[in-house]
């Protein structure tokens, strides 16, 4: 079967791939940039890529015709608090009209769950995409869910956040709202259920796991599972917008990301009663369950996706492939070499760089500068990375992002996303027997310069000792 895999370097698609080429499928992966998708990690002669943006009509005329079936895995949640909407409609309708220039037969779109007459933001605007589609002349299956659980999700990894930072929560009452957790496990057996089966064209479904809780309750489930003791006391005084700014300090979400889970959790999310999980032979894990499972996904380096994997820096809307060409005009540069005498320890270290490992010296500096990234409405540090083994283009790496990433060559090219008036550039590259370590700035008017002139001090003694650290 050939098959159309939309949002291929998303949390969902990413994890539905692997099953997708184990059934024998060729799959086509639509990407807007194709220097974030590492295809060689699936090593497969089924897939290939294309570049297509869904707000580009024209773009779309690489999306082949002789397709069976299609994923429709887009949504815009973390990117924006604007007009996320208008731009997630448009995609729809763009997509929709390509489609009935194809053969597909069947449309699958990953939906949020919408059993309430009063809709957050979001999750009309899911349900808007929903119309849309289904407006199309192929079959629509649309499969709609909860709070999602699995190693890397947002929602997993905010409650993780929570949990073993906060031994005491004074928390928004929105907590008491309920929800339908699933596995992520569960969610990739019904994408993959549900493919080309005819009783679920043009009929949609509610999905989630066994167990119906509240927020407190899963974050004391949570902690249970991970023998932590927590207090959670629920006040009434924090408003939305409060509720964001406390989601966004303690844990390592984007303040974009908090805005439009604060509206979305104030809403049930419980599924109506279905028999699909028993149709298609599903075993629905329970929410102990799928923390268990992501927790040995983490300890075993098996996390293949994350809500981090969206780009979310000021330079990062036109793609990674303009950003790796490194600027040298209207530039400052701090370069540096040092000779080193092991090739494949130094190679070790810069791929495990940052996050849990931190970066070799003055790490306490680097927290700073993450902390103050955070109050200025930045990433900070947070996000760490989301393997602490592989890493590779597109990837973030606590505030940075990873343009470039090549362990033959003996280059790594990272862009910054943290507030700056100006852009960044971090770069390390193997010549000869030296490692240049490479820190590009193209400033943005005088505030930029004096910018890069207030750091200098601090950058001869955060990049000497960072690369000592590394040669040594």
């Amino acid at each position: 079967m050939r098959i159309l895999l939309t949002g291929a370097t998303g949390y969902i698609a990413k994890r539905l791939l692997p099953s997708l080429l184990a059934g024998g499928n060729e799959v086509i992966c639509c990407v807007r940039d194709r220097q974030r998708f590492d295809a060689s990690r699936f090593n497969s002669e089924q897939l290939s890529v294309i570049e297509v943006n869904f707000l580009e009509p024209e773009s779309l005329a690489a999306i082949p015709d002789d397709i069976d079936a299609a994923y429709y895995l887009i949504h815009s949640m973390s990117a924006s608090t604007g007009s996320f909407d208008e731009l997630e409609k448009r995609s729809a309708i763009n997509f929709r009209e390509r489609m009935a220039q194809t053969k597909v037969r069947q449309v699958i779109y990953l939906s949020g769950i919408v059993n309430t007459g009063k809709l957050s933001r979001h999750l009309a605007s899911r349900k808007t995409v929903e119309d849309e589609l289904a407006a199309g002349s192929y079959h629509l299956t649309t499969l709609r869910a909860g709070i999602i659980l699995g190693s890397g999700s947002a929602s997993f990894e905010i409650i993780r956040d929570l949990v073993e930072k906060l031994p005491v929560m004074i928390a928004p009452r929105w907590l008491n709202t309920k929800s339908q957790p699933i596995a992520a496990r569960n969610v990739i057996e019904f994408l993959g259920g549900v493919l080309m089966k005819e009783s679920c064209f043009d009929r949609s479904f509610d999905i989630g796991g066994p167990d119906i809780l509240t927020y407190k309750e899963m974050l004391l489930r949570f902690a249970a599972v991970r023998n932590l003791k927590r207090r959670i006391f629920v006040v009434p005084v924090m408003t939305p917008r409060l509720s964001s700014y406390w989601l966004y300090f303690v844990t390592s979400t984007s303040y974009k990301l908090a805005v439009n889970l604060v509206d979305s959790m104030k809403i049930e999310v419980i599924c109506r009663e279905n028999e699909l999980h028993k149709e298609l032979g599903i075993t629905l894990m329970s929410f102990d369950e799928a923390v268990r499972s992501a927790f040995e996904r983490i300890e075993h380096h098996e996390v293949t996706s994350s809500w981090t994997d969206a780009l979310s820096g000021p330079g990062l809307e036109r793609g990674v492939s303009d950003l790796v060409r490194v600027p040298v005009h209207g530039c400052f540069r701090d370069v540096r070499k040092r000779a080193y005498a092991d090739r494949e320890r130094l190679l070790e270290r810069l791929w495990t760089i940052g996050g849990r490992n931190g970066w070799y010296y003055a790490n306490w500096l680097w927290g700073l500068r993450g902390f103050m990234d955070k109050l200025s409405g930045g990433v900070g540090l947070r996000r760490g990375r989301k393997n602490d083994r592989e890493i590779s283009p597109g990837d973030a790496l606590d505030f940075w992002r990873v343009l470039y990433a090549d362990r033959e060559e003996g280059r790594l090219l990272l862009y910054a996303e943290m507030k700056l008036p100006g852009e960044a550039w971090l770069e390390f590259r193997i010549e000869n027997d030296t490692l240049i370590q490479t820190a590009t700035f193209r400033p943005l008017g005088l505030k930029g310069r004096l910018y890069w002139y207030s750091v200098m001090p601090l950058h001869e003694f955060v990049f000497r000792g960072m690369i000592n650290r590394l040669t040594r």
